[in-house]
């Protein structure tokens, strides 16, 4: 290993394991809410009547979770120090009729979610993950976390331009996955995921089901200086998210209230229940305040203290379409957490919220570096913009840079998703 390999390996080890045991947001919302429970935090029902007692509690709904810890000594008018991502990738998911096939292949239907690289989900090894609704409306986690399905592509013998013209595929009819022979048979696969979950299929009356790669994470290089692995984007975030809240609720004097807000739905817009876009993010602060015995006068006093560091990924350089990204900003893999900045309001920061961003990362000893799109380049967006116009919470928008986004296996620096923790927990800390 090469000698100038400074990562905390323990953090990326265990970014691995939870990037594994989290191949759908219902799991890495349960997955999250584990670590919390051990840390101290108890969870809290949207539908009961809130106390205003100090330490760490949280409220999961679906895909999406708000964990926030209330210090010694906080007002209601404290403000808070929120830690934002998302819990969703890019994948395929199940349609409510999933047994298809055709000329003896027995198949399962999907439609795609947000912006798939679709090539990236060819001759995988596929499982099948997410959660059933049972008849009392109770939900049951699902993860057949083996080979399962496949999406084949055609060969290159019935495709003879695929390397010259580029590779073309028609979202309905190419992506359909194999995983079997015979005539498909109507209840088939719901059948088949109860089995797995222990039900019996007349139980299941829902479903929110989605692939993932079985491939597992692993250090990539010679030198292991580059990790590669399934839903970096933006699991990542909300693992280093989840590690800076624990970390951050053991310092003494904390100023403000530190909140980790994990949402699904980034990738196709955040306009759900659980989505940036919705409500659940206002409510919980609010009711925060107001269980401490605050009036609205408190709430807009705390808002007006309040920062959020978005965090998600963005784009390391390609050394292969250099031409693609800005001439002046190339971040690099270790180089330290990006800071996105787009005039247009693609994201969230300006010049107050870099120095925020900036002194965090000089309090946790943590370079940084900067993102921008090439002017000829549509950006892409975050739950930053949503955020601050939803809520009028101050917002900044970061992340780790990698290659491969929206693949169903990104790339990124080994180093960063530690050096991001650190600069979050020192963000939260104030």
């Amino acid at each position: 290993m090469s000698s100038a390999h400074r990562f905390d390996r323990g953090h990326t080890d265990d970014l691995m394991t939870f990037l594994a045991a989290s191949p759908s947001p219902y799991h890495a919302v349960a997955n999250t809410a584990e670590r919390l429970e051990k840390a101290g935090f108890r969870q809290v029902a949207e539908t009961d009547a809130w106390d205003g007692t100090t330490g760490g509690k949280y409220v999961t709904r679906g895909g999406a979770i708000i964990a926030w810890y209330v210090p010694e000594g906080a007002t209601p008018a404290t403000p808070f120090r929120i830690v934002g991502a998302h819990t969703d990738s890019p994948n395929l998911r199940v349609k409510p009729l999933p047994d298809t096939g055709a000329h003896g292949w027995r198949q399962v239907a999907v439609e795609l979610y947000g912006g798939t690289l679709l090539n990236t989900w060819l001759d995988r090894d596929l499982g099948l993950s997410g959660r059933v609704t049972l008849r009392d409306g109770s939900h049951r986690l699902v993860n057949v976390d083996r080979p399962l399905l496949r999406v084949p592509q055609l060969a290159i013998h019935l495709d003879r331009g695929v390397n010259q013209d580029g590779l073309k595929l028609d979202k309905q009819r190419h992506m359909t996955p194999v995983w079997g022979l015979g005539e498909p048979r109507e209840g088939d696969l719901i059948r088949f995921v109860a089995q797995e979950a222990g039900l019996d299929a007349s139980e299941v009356t829902g479903w929110d089901l989605m692939v993932h790669s079985v491939e597992p994470p692993a250090y990539l290089g010679r030198d292991q200086e580059l990790l590669a692995g399934p839903r970096m984007d933006n699991l990542l975030s909300v693992h280093a998210g989840t590690a800076a809240l624990i970390a951050a609720v053991g310092s003494e004097g904390l100023p403000c209230i530190p909140v980790l807000a994990a949402f699904d739905h980034e990738e196709n817009g955040s306009q759900s229940d659980t989505g940036a876009e919705g409500p659940l993010l206002g409510n919980v602060l609010e009711r925060s305040v107001f269980a401490r015995g605050g009036t609205y006068e408190d709430r807009a006093r705390a808002f007006a203290g309040t920062i959020c560091l978005s965090s998600d990924t963005g784009h390391a350089v390609h050394p292969n379409y250099s031409e693609r990204h800005e001439p002046g900003h190339h971040p690099v893999p270790n180089g330290g957490p990006i800071l996105k900045v787009n005039v247009n309001q693609r994201y969230a920061t300006d010049g107050s919220g870099r120095a925020v961003f900036a002194a965090a990362c000089e309090r946790a000893g943590v370079p940084w570096q900067h993102f921008v799109s090439n002017n000829s380049m549509p950006c892409g967006t975050t739950i930053g913009p949503i955020t601050a116009a939803r809520h009028g919470i101050a917002t900044v928008d970061i992340g780790v840079a990698c290659l491969s986004m929206h693949s169903a296996r990104e790339l990124c620096g080994a180093d960063d998703p530690f050096l991001l923790a650190a600069a979050l927990t020192a963000f939260l800390e104030g």
